[in-house]
């Protein structure tokens, strides 16, 4: 039986009078690998605020029917990696194990000691991204993918049941872009985790995730991969065209 992580129901939001995402149905099953992808504009961060509990949506309901505390507004058991390569400070005078560390704070709370198994948590987590030779590094004296890397490792900490990223190749140069999305495919083959990519780049993950949403203020494709793969030229600019007249960067 599929057991459903997040689900969506009719779920709508504005900003004041403009409109940003209508009568959004989405369902999110254990084991799913999905690109989330769209136009600038189109409500994908929005989509994504609204599953962490950042933001109320208008009207509709969010819920986690998989969560243990049945929560209708937030499940705790998220984890979330956003644009941080780009942001990040380089100075920050931290490891990457004090990093990764942190994503336990809400459980061990501020000022207490890390007991021994939360200190083994920490580094299941930094060997599960390969970055176990780096623990005592510096994050500041790593390059964009590794720093990455420690910020997966940090969400994973806690266990959660769907990893969400936010255009994690974001300052990434390209070369290893692929050796990125490897870590992607490992984490969903061999740690079966559930994950929710967000992304303007589908060709150069198109070989990893298995679902395709295309959002633009709503749902315009659901479905798999190599079936986005096959819609035309045509097809994708009514996709677009409906309520934006923005570039066409969110499915190249």
């Amino acid at each position: 039986m599929t057991k459903q992580i997040v689900t969506l129901n009719n779920v709508s939001f504005a900003y004041e009078e403009q409109k940003v995402l209508q009568n959004i149905n989405l369902s999110i099953n254990q084991g799913d690998f999905i690109g989330l992808i769209g136009p600038n504009g189109g409500g994908k961060t929005t989509l994504i605020k609204l599953m962490l509990g950042l933001l109320p949506p208008e009207t509709g309901e969010i819920s986690f029917p998989s969560s243990a505390t049945r929560s209708k507004k937030k499940d705790p058991s998220i984890g979330y990696v956003s644009q941080r390569v780009r942001t990040f400070n380089q100075g920050f005078p931290a490891t990457v194990f004090e990093v990764v560390a942190m994503g336990l704070t809400a459980k061990i709370g501020y000022f207490r000691l890390m007991k021994k198994h939360h200190k083994e948590k920490v580094e299941e987590a930094i060997e599960a991204v390969g970055m176990k030779a780096y623990m005592k590094e510096k994050i500041g004296d790593l390059s964009g993918g590794q720093q990455q890397r420690v910020f997966i490792a940090r969400a994973l900490v806690n266990d959660p049941k769907i990893l969400i990223l936010d255009e994690p190749t974001v300052g990434i140069d390209d070369k290893n872009v692929k050796t990125f999305y490897e870590l992607l495919k490992y984490l969903h083959e061999e740690k079966q985790m559930t994950l929710l990519l967000v992304t303007h780049d589908l060709q150069e993950m198109k070989n990893y995730v298995q679902n395709v949403i295309y959002i633009n203020k709503t749902i315009q494709f659901s479905g798999t991969t190599s079936e986005y793969l096959k819609l035309s030229d045509a097809e994708l600019m009514e996709f677009y065209t409906r309520t934006t007249n923005n570039n066409r960067d969110g499915f190249q």
